[in-house]
C-alpha cells in the first residue's frame, strides 16, 4: 500500500437503490491502495446492491456507515458514483443534498461520477462550474447553471472550492488520479 493519501478521510456516498459497481468500488479500492481512509456511506445501514450498466446485479457490498452517521467534518473529499437508480435516489434525499451543501461551504473537493452529478443539480452548487457527465445530464447540467464539456475528466475551482467530474466506468482510472491528485496537495 501507498502512502501517498495517508491521512486523507474520503467519503463515498450512495443509495441502497443499486449503484454502478465499478464506480463504487474501483475508487474506493484504488484510493485505500494509495493510502486514503475511504468509507462508504448509504441511506440506510442494509446492503447495497450493485449493477453492471445498470442491469447486471453484481455483488452486495455492505456500507461502513448511513448518512446518518456522517459529519461533514470528518470527511476530506466527497465521491459520488453513479448508475441511474443511485443518482436518481441520492438526489431526492434531503441528507444527501445537506452533505453536499455543506462540503461546498467547507471548500471541501466534491468528486462525481457519470449519473452522479444529478445530485450536485439538486442540491443546487452548480452556477459557474464547469463539469462533465455521462452525457444525458448535459441538459440537467446547464439548467443549473454549470457548463457541461464532453472530456473523461474535468477539475473546476471556482472560488476555491473544487469539483472533479468524469462522464463513465471507461473513465475511471482518470477519474482515481485527479481524486488522488487533489487530495495529495
Amino acid at each position: 500500500m501507498s502512502a501517498e493519501l495517508e491521512g486523507v478521510r474520503v467519503l463515498i456516498v450512495t443509495s441502497n437503490a443499486g449503484v454502478e459497481h465499478d464506480e463504487l468500488v474501483v475508487p474506493r479500492d484504488g484510493l485505500r491502495e494509495r493510502g486514503a481512509q475511504v468509507r462508504h456511506a448509504a441511506m440506510k445501514g442494509e446492503a447495497v446492491q450493485t449493477y453492471r450498466h445498470d442491469l447486471e446485479p453484481a455483488e452486495s457490498v455492505q456500507p461502513d456507515v448511513t448518512l446518518d452517521a456522517v459529519a461533514p467534518d470528518d470527511i476530506d473529499v466527497l465521491v459520488v458514483p453513479g448508475g441511474t437508480v443511485n443518482a436518481d435516489t441520492l438526489r431526492t434525499d434531503d441528507r444527501a443534498r445537506e452533505l453536499v451543501r455543506s462540503m461546498k461551504s467547507a471548500g471541501k473537493p466534491i468528486a462525481a461520477i457519470c449519473h452522479g452529478p444529478w445530485l450536485l443539480v439538486d442540491a443546487e452548487v452548480l452556477p459557474g462550474k464547469t463539469l462533465t457527465s455521462y452525457p444525458s445530464l448535459r441538459t440537467d447540467i446547464v439548467n443549473a447553471g454549470g457548463k457541461w464539456v464532453d472530456q473523461s475528466v474535468m477539475r473546476c475551482d471556482h472560488n476555491g472550492w473544487i469539483l472533479i467530474t468524469s462522464r463513465k466506468p471507461d473513465d475511471l482510472p482518470d477519474f482515481v488520479d485527479a481524486i488522488a491528485a487533489e487530495t495529495s496537495r
